[in-house]
């Protein structure tokens, strides 16, 4: 079947729509109406709710390295210094947009903002990355880090290609994150007392690629955590039989040459490809980590489970863009899907220092998003938001364990609400898919 690999899971949109303002005002109204209607509290002044935007810093000296993006333009970040208590804590969080593992996609690719710094623009920071504690209440005055996504790798590759017009492709994202974060520990990241590394969808998996090496890089005595969302992608079968995310990485990694950073004791008795999945990658991970995921990522299930293509006519149509048309049939087919995500799970369960939030809901891309993040229509487990629980996890500030595994959908009445609303800031406040 044709999927496109390029094709983003969540991503971070950077300008409206142009001659569009009553389209984007209305849908706007309807979100805060419906924050109002779920909390009991009046809608907030649109000036008190609306995060500024955060200029693009071109990494310094990048392409004298060879990090570069797949173009060969400098990789690019975003950075809000942090202030009082939090001007010596740091949050990097890296960009999700899945991947490119063919010459032709990441041709494509180039031409855009996921390929080339030339296409990107100031960006709002929104959920984990807001900078007002009502919607953040532990780290709201980090200095916050977002980290934008040029390579289709993961932040992993190191190798070079031909575009399909005769150009140079760049492979080059581990060149990317060292030359990154090199940048920011000169700009007072080496002197930080807490660190998170954090990251969405192929960011999170980038998260747990990266986990150990960005911990390496300070001191024993500081407090250095991971935080993977929506990242625990699974080399599950379709409806038709074929695994769709196995090709895709499979691409990945015999185009763009990842295997620099897979662990060695994986690499040793599997292929590299394998060794990608993040059910591996997180047997090596030392540093403490905590797993943001739905258990139905809708992602995918549209992309892994019930891909176009898969399945006759348009019977899986309806379910695959909405979870509550899903017959009876269809919910046994994603249940089993949710096992084997709980099945794979078991390694982190196993882990001490480690955190899980894996809620039922029918969402991807969790800790990005302020109505998903903290809000009075976020999803709850442990009547804890994803935020609190990940604030108690980081701080220490509940003992015992800190992982928490929802039951089948629909079970959870706090999902849904969050799912329209993400949708909904998709279309119309700045964050999308492409």
């Amino acid at each position: 079947m044709a999927i496109a690999e390029h094709m983003s899971p969540l991503v971070v949109r950077n300008r409206r729509p142009a001659g569009h303002p009553v389209a984007v005002a209305a849908p706007l109204f309807v979100l805060l109406a419906l924050l109002a209607a779920f909390s009991g509290s009046p809608v907030a002044a649109a000036e008190d709710s609306s995060p500024v935007l955060i200029e693009l810093t071109l990494v310094a000296g990048a392409q004298e390295k060879g990090a570069v993006c797949l173009d060969g333009s400098p990789p690019a970040y975003h950075l809000q210094r942090g202030f009082g208590s939090g001007s010596q804590s740091w949050i990097v969080f890296l960009q999700g947009g899945a991947w490119c593992g063919t010459t032709e996609s990441c041709s494509t690719r180039k031409m855009t903002e996921y390929g080339s710094s030339k296409f990107m623009e100031p960006t709002a920071f929104e959920g984990i990355l807001r900078d007002k504690q009502p919607q953040n209440p532990d780290f709201y005055n980090w200095n916050k880090v977002f980290v934008r996504y040029c390579d289709g790798a993961s932040f992993s590759g190191d190798a070079e290609g031909e575009a399909e017009d005769g150009t140079k492709l760049y492979f080059r994202g581990l060149r990317i994150w060292e030359a990154v974060v090199d940048e920011l520990m000169g700009k007072g990241m080496d002197t930080a007392q807490q660190a998170l590394l954090a990251g969405c969808s192929a960011g999170g998996l980038s998260t747990l690629l990266h986990c150990d090496n960005f911990r390496a890089r300070f001191p024993q005595e500081v407090s250095v955590k991971c935080l993977p969302d929506g990242g625990f992608f699974l080399d599950a079968k379709d409806l038709s039989g074929e695994r769709f995310m196995r090709s895709v990485f499979d691409g990945v990694v015999q185009l763009q040459n990842v295997s620099k950073v897979l662990p060695k004791d994986c690499l040793a008795k599997k292929g590299p490809t394998e060794c990608f999945f993040p059910a591996e990658l997180i047997k090596s991970i030392s540093t403490p980590t905590f797993i943001v995921n739905s258990e139905y990522d809708y992602w995918q299930i549209q992309n892994v489970v019930a891909p176009v293509g898969s399945y006759p006519g348009d019977t899986w149509s309806s379910c695959r863009d909405n979870i509550g048309n899903c017959s009876s049939k269809q919910m046994d087919v994603l249940h089993g899907f949710r096992w084997k995500l709980i099945h794979e799970l078991k390694a982190a369960e196993c882990k001490r220092d480690w955190g899980l939030f894996i809620d039922s809901c029918f969402n991807h891309c969790q800790t990005q998003f302020s109505s998903s993040w903290h809000s009075p229509t976020s999803p709850r487990l442990g009547n804890k938001t994803i935020a609190e629980a990940v604030g108690d996890w980081y701080l220490g500030r509940r003992k015992g364990a800190m992982k928490q595994i929802d039951c089948k959908y629909p079970c959870n009445p706090t999902c849904g609400i969050a799912y329209c609303l993400t949708m909904l800031s998709c279309q119309f406040g700045g964050n999308g898919s492409e």
